[in-house]
């Protein structure tokens, strides 16, 4: 299995490839291993920057045979030629760009162009050339599906991960698929026999500092202060300021609520998970949570209202977020 199966494909039997996604971690990662393939071995490796190299280079390398092999393997980076961005005075490259695709298939040269963008200008004739005649494989990731890709991808690469090791790296990515990749890239240097377990990943992957902020609010729901109050110190001497934190809990504080509102109204766990886009485990700790909704409110309320105010101006230290979470 290659990664580049694990997402939507228009024509895997196609080796001319665009991978298409706003995540531009996620997109490398992915081209650097279709590129890598056995298949590819014996091809000469080029990488062109469109924005830093230029068309001109690229056209270059297109029509252009190789000195070191009799095919090519050319990585397209950055393709503004894609988008509603791209200059008109650069007409008479983008059609000789056109051209070029109009008959990619038939060329030796495997073409892997990397579009880390939001949208696609379709309506240029340029754009329809490159949808039709290569590969299209999106790379876009709903959030309830983050870890069902990411135990996909792990696997494909021969490493074996467990459930708790899964979930443990997932929420210590909070849920962001380019920082579980780069997470993961240490653990693959760290791990013994391409195994990945939970005190592997405890180990060598510290919380992010949503996952400390968040673990400040729990020990302050639990009414345990004197924990929540070492944290937090902890968070503001690594350099947090209260804005940033009260961000996280304004968060943490709308979720709680948000999904004790839904389970009310009938909602089931799986429902809230796929109906609000999170990680399973954060529905499952805020269904445990035995805060009443009321509270909940106030609490939003009073974040908010100590947000408003540190940022204009009215709060600057830090002890008026020491007295929040100790009246949580």
């Amino acid at each position: 299995m290659t990664l580049l199966s694990l997402f939507k494909n228009t024509n895997n039997n196609n080796p001319q490839t665009l991978i298409w996604g706003e995540d531009s971690f996620l997109n490398d990662y992915l081209a650097h291993s279709y590129a890598h393939e056995k298949k590819f071995a014996e091809l000469d490796r080029i990488t062109v920057d469109c924005e830093t190299d230029g068309l001109d280079n690229l056209i270059a390398d297109l029509t252009e045979s190789s000195l070191f092999s009799s095919q090519k393997l050319i990585v397209v980076k950055n393709p503004f030629f894609l988008t509603s961005k791209a200059p008109k005075k650069m007409k008479k490259q983008f059609d000789q760009l056109e051209r070029i695709f109009v008959h990619i298939q038939g060329s030796d040269n495997v073409v892997i162009i990397i579009a880390s963008y939001n949208k696609l200008d379709r309506r240029k004739k340029l754009t329809k050339t490159v949808l039709s005649n290569f590969n299209v494989v999106e790379t876009k990731i709903k959030t309830y599906e983050v870890t069902a890709i990411a135990k996909s991808m792990i696997a494909a690469e021969g490493y074996t991960i467990s459930q708790p090791a899964l979930q443990l790296l997932v929420q210590r990515s909070d849920q962001v698929m380019d920082t579980i990749l780069s997470n993961y890239n240490k653990l693959k240097m760290a791990a013994t026999d391409n195994k990945i377990t939970e005190k592997l990943v405890e180990q060598n992957i510290d919380l992010s500092i949503a996952q400390n902020v968040f673990a400040i609010l729990e020990s302050a729901l639990k009414h345990n202060y004197r924990e929540a109050a070492e944290r937090l110190d902890n968070q503001l001497r690594e350099g947090s300021n209260p804005i940033q934190l009260l961000a996280v809990f304004e968060n943490q504080i709308e979720l709680i609520l948000v999904v004790k509102v839904l389970a009310k109204r009938g909602r089931n766990e799986p429902q809230i998970v796929k109906e609000l886009g999170v990680h399973p485990y954060r529905v499952k700790l805020a269904l445990r949570n035995k805060i009443s909704v009321e509270k909940l409110e106030e609490l939003l309320e009073a974040a908010i209202k100590l947000d408003y105010n540190y940022k204009n101006g009215t709060y600057h230290a830090d002890n008026f977020l020491k007295m929040f979470v100790l009246n949580v």
